[in-house]
């Protein structure tokens, strides 16, 4: 499997001695539990921002309607 060498400072390499330890597990597992989470919750805001632009694509005009004053002037149209 593919690594990554991550540094971190003397504090912060104590921290997550101190955290793993509570924890009852590795630093290395520790890390990746970390990382792993951040990657499920970064592909979840991807996905929700996806579903939102069509939602939003989807129901332009009725956007439009609701909100008059936040519609951006069509082109060759003054401000």
């Amino acid at each position: 499997m593919p690594a990554l060498n991550v540094e971190f400072s003397e504090r912060e390499l104590e921290d997550l001695r101190q955290i793993a330890k509570e924890r009852g597990t590795s630093m290395k597992a520790l890390v990746r539990e970390a990382a792993a989470a951040d990657i499920a919750r970064h592909r979840a805001l991807q996905e929700g921002a996806e579903a939102f632009r069509r939602f939003f694509a989807g129901h332009a005009e009725e956007f439009a309607a609701a909100f008059p004053d936040d519609e951006r002037p069509a082109r060759g149209e003054a401000a």
